[in-house]
């Protein structure tokens, strides 16, 4: 076997026992790696009805066959769970070099279960693993807790750690790396606290097998020269995601007030034109040449990597107009290891149900200091804090007054920064993501604006499925980022050379979305089977404040969804993907892609 290296790492903490295991080459090659591997470890190995935080929930850390060799943008590791926040499947991509030294040290997976009976750090170098006591790095921060592993680990080590929110199980907590690469938005840094674990150090100096190393070398070259002669490259290297402030601001859908409006009349002093004036650096993940963290000195005087997602979550949604406060307040979301858009989420229905009165704390829109006072509150789950770090949709459970109808999420996960009053097709890319809300599987705004943002069409659903293959099965499969595809139009046809170049085997277009299609239907099978009697289409809705409150505030002021419509168009989804009337794929649709057995399983419970 040739790009991969055919070895997955086991961790019983509990037994404190490592085991490799070779796997069979058809698990490479019908699901590639990644998001693939995970869904299908999740699927074959963790019992039906585990709870997140039971022990015998599994962690997984998977890699691409791209992962860690020397080509554009290839230092991506996904972290996968069953999830706290949403009951359904999790992960997260995260640029580290702890993807590149897994690797390195000879594994594509290390799959974690169990519970250490006292905190711990696992050591990985090459086949030997470490148990090492943490006792006196927890209740630290990731970024101390980095900085200290660093002085006793080699400097060629990857590191990825949870701070405080992790620790005390906050269910939107990340894993978190190089202070500031963070993933696993539905609840995996929680998932790593429930087991105790603090941190992985991994360490690797074994080559990754290549089936043709010199066609490797020079396409990657290439391919580092060709997103250099891109013609966006130069702007997207001075602001990176942060553009879309200004942009989102045009177009009316900047997430404002807990997503009651889609304009931020502050915009302008958070926005990307701003953030260049503070700007000190840049920040990237390994092998990247189109780095895309920008690093700001916040009102406290310390670094914080800022993008889009994080700005218009903590900034315009919360009502927050300063980008040297919203940087702190990102600065503390990596500190502590939250996911930072469910926090500004977290954050603006909080202060929306102070004004409400549904809840006896004050909280009010733009208040720098108690807005910081809360998120720490999150952090150690003190006083409202503890409920709020439970996520909006638990959180609204417990205060009634039909505050679910603003509580802005879907199957559990946090809406990330886009308003869709006015953008069908971008509500039902957040409706139907494969792990909630999430704008990473299908950013289908930018083409929906252009096409026409008050359709409900067939065109807009089949583009839809289409970026979601691409985005949510290709890139999180192989191990690599979308931001060269997707941003500065870096052609798909390199991943196949590279493919090739990695494994020896031609992957055609029609056969990796073979493989997309497999990994997609296979997450929607676990969520299927998790769920159980509860599953049903209404999970594929998303908040009734998009199709009940008028837009205000913009030029789209007044606009809503329309329920009927959105409904028709996820059947037209659901026709389209091979699903039934419920979003369930059909035992053909399953067949056809090779999951017979996911089939049985499934259609002897459904």
């Amino acid at each position: 076997m040739l790009g991969w290296t055919g070895v997955f790492l086991n961790i019983d903490l509990t037994q404190r026992k490592a085991t490799a295991e070779q796997y069979d080459e058809s698990l490479a090659l019908n699901f590639l790696g990644g998001r693939g591997f995970a869904a299908k470890i999740l699927w074959d190995r963790l019992k039906e009805g585990t709870d997140p935080f039971s022990p015998e929930n599994l962690l997984i850390f998977a890699a691409g066959p791209l992962t860690g060799i020397g080509l554009p943008n290839s230092g991506k590791l996904v972290v996968a769970s069953k999830s706290p926040l949403t009951g359904g499947y999790g992960d997260g991509n995260t640029g580290s070099w702890a993807a590149v030294y897994m690797r390195k040290a000879g594994y594509d997976a290390i799959i974690i279960k169990g519970k250490a009976a006292a905190p711990v750090i696992l050591h990985i170098k090459d086949d030997a693993v470490e148990f090492v006591n943490a006792k006196d790095y927890w209740g630290t921060s990731s970024f101390e807790t980095e900085e200290r592993l660093k002085k006793v680990y080699p400097r060629n080590s990857g590191i990825v750690s949870i701070g405080q929110a992790g620790e005390n199980l906050v269910k939107f907590a990340t894993v978190v790396s190089q202070e500031g690469r963070a993933g696993g938005r539905p609840g995996m840094g929680a998932v790593m606290g429930s087991k105790n674990l603090k941190a992985l150090v991994i360490e690797g100096t074994k080559p990754i097998p290549l089936a043709n190393p010199e066609e490797m070398k020079k396409l990657a070259a290439d391919g580092y020269k060709e997103v250099l002669a891109k013609p966006l490259y130069s702007f997207w290297k001075r602001q990176g995601t942060m553009s879309t402030v200004e942009w989102s601001q045009e177009n009316s859908v900047l997430p404002t007030f807990n997503f009651r409006q889609g304009t931020f009349e502050q915009a302008e002093g958070i926005g990307g034109f701003t953030m260049e004036k503070m700007k000190v650096s840049n920040r990237g993940c390994p092998q990247c040449n189109m780095t895309c963290g920008n690093v700001v000195k916040d009102s406290e005087g310390k670094d914080s990597e800022l993008d889009y997602e994080n700005v218009g979550m903590l900034g315009a949604n919360i009502g927050l107009g300063s980008l040297s406060q919203v940087a702190v307040l990102n600065r503390l979301a990596d500190e502590f290891s939250f996911d930072s858009i469910s926090l500004g989420n977290v954050v603006g229905f909080a202060i929306e149900a102070s004004q409400k009165g549904l809840i006896k704390e004050k909280f009010e829109w733009g208040d720098f200091e108690a807005i910081e006072g809360l998120i720490e509150d999150i952090a150690y789950r003190r006083g409202v804090g503890d409920v709020l770090a439970e996520g909006v949709r638990a959180a609204s459970a417990k205060i009634g007054n039909g505050s679910g109808d603003w509580a802005m999420h879907v199957k559990g996960l946090e809406i990330s920064a886009y308003d869709c009053h006015a953008a069908p097709g971008m509500a039902l890319a957040y409706g139907t993501s494969s792990i909630g809300a999430h704008h990473k599987d299908a950013w289908l705004i930018t083409w929906e604006i252009k096409a026409g943002r008050e359709n409900y069409d067939k065109e807009k659903v089949a583009y839809l499925i289409k970026t979601q293959l691409i985005r949510g099965g290709l890139f999180e499969a192989l191990g690599v980022c979308r931001f060269p595809y997707n941003s500065l139009g870096f052609g798909l046809e390199w991943y196949h050379k590279y493919l090739r170049a990695a494994t020896g085997v031609e992957f055609s277009m029609d056969r990796i979305n073979e493989v997309s299609d497999r990994i997609l239907n296979l997450v929607r099978a676990f969520w299927v089977r998790e769920y159980g009697k509860e599953w049903s289409r209404e999970l594929d809705v998303p908040p009734m404040r998009w199709f009940k409150e008028p837009l205000v505030g913009s030029p789209y002021e007044g606009s809503t969804l329309n329920l009927e419509k959105y409904n028709a168009m996820l059947d037209v989804y659901y026709q389209m993907r091979g699903w039934n009337i419920n979003g369930v794929p059909t035992k053909e649709t399953l067949e056809k892609l090779g999951l017979a057995d996911v089939a049985g399983r499934l259609y002897a419970k459904v």
